[in-house]
């Protein structure tokens, strides 16, 4: 079985079951530390695979092939996101912004609580898709002008596979496994609905690529060395990732990102690929 990018043989779920059964008075937090020690599952930078891991063991129960001890604290995952604040109401009136203004955009990853709990906020209420936590290693930024938040992007773990995309980076199955983490996904790209600006999208786009090789290491130890987006049709066209010279590739079939056929009703999505590296190959194709 596949859970969160990872295979898990009948020995090691196994090694769970075993696990959860020898010691009832843990928690879910406790086991998950557990099962990422008894599996060796680390992240890039040595640290234990925590959430990973829990989500996985939430779906490993959902399939009926561990029983869970019940949550100790309620934490609302499958609800929706509903703090509202002050902070995050549409603006009255409309914030244009100039080409000639341009240099005056700031990007800021979300770092602290407060900021995080604010972007949480903001995806939620403003964009179509809405805001859902996500295991694995990922970075949430946002935009500034003149001090007030603009836009916000999201990029974390790549879709396990797409065709296209495989394609186009021209590697093997083993060496997608070993080297997926390399490629990031622009997940979210919102600017919110009363702000205006011709062309701000793709400056947006270009001054995130330019950063987040770096803060991506700073923060998980590695550095990506592609990002993917997918772009749902017809709402959307792609222009602004054209504009700022991403790479179209086609379509997607509409089986999510695990690539398991299970819904067919996914919407179709054009798939766009922006190479942070000239040698990008060599490093997911070793």
């Amino acid at each position: 079985m596949r859970y969160c990018g990872r295979f898990f043989s009948s020995t090691e779920l196994a090694g769970i079951q075993r696990l959860i059964a020898t010691n009832p008075g843990d928690s879910r937090a406790a086991l998950s530390r557990c099962v990422c020690e008894l599996l060796h599952w680390y992240r890039q930078d040595g640290r234990l695979k925590e959430m990973s891991c829990r989500v996985a063991m939430l779906r490993m129960q959902d399939d009926s092939l561990i029983k869970l001890p019940p949550p100790r604290n309620g934490n609302n995952n499958g609800k929706a996101y509903l703090r509202r604040t002050a902070t995050a109401d549409p603006r009255p009136a409309r914030l244009k912004i100039y080409s000639s203004d341009f240099d005056n955009l700031r990007i800021y990853p979300v770092l602290e609580k407060n900021d995080s709990l604010l972007w949480n906020e903001y995806i939620q209420r403003y964009h179509y898709l809405g805001y859902a936590p996500m295991p694995g290693d990922q970075l949430r930024y946002f935009v500034r002008f003149a001090g007030e938040v603009t836009a916000l992007l999201w990029f974390r773990a790549a879709v396990w596979k797409t065709a296209p995309r495989d394609q186009f980076i021209g590697w093997s199955n083993s060496q997608r496994k070993k080297n997926l983490h390399f490629v990031i996904n622009n997940s979210r790209f919102l600017i919110l609905p009363w702000v205006h600006s011709p062309n701000l999208a793709s400056r947006i786009l270009s001054m995130t690529k330019k950063r987040i090789v770096d803060d991506w290491f700073y923060r998980y130890k590695y550095s990506p060395v592609m990002a993917e987006t997918f772009v749902e049709i017809p709402r959307f066209y792609g222009t602004c990732y054209k504009a700022a010279n991403w790479i179209y590739l086609g379509q997607t079939k509409g089986i999510g990102r695990l690539g398991i056929v299970n819904n067919p009703q996914l919407p179709i999505k054009s798939i766009w690929v922006y190479p942070l590296i000239k040698n990008f190959r060599k490093q997911l194709c070793k």
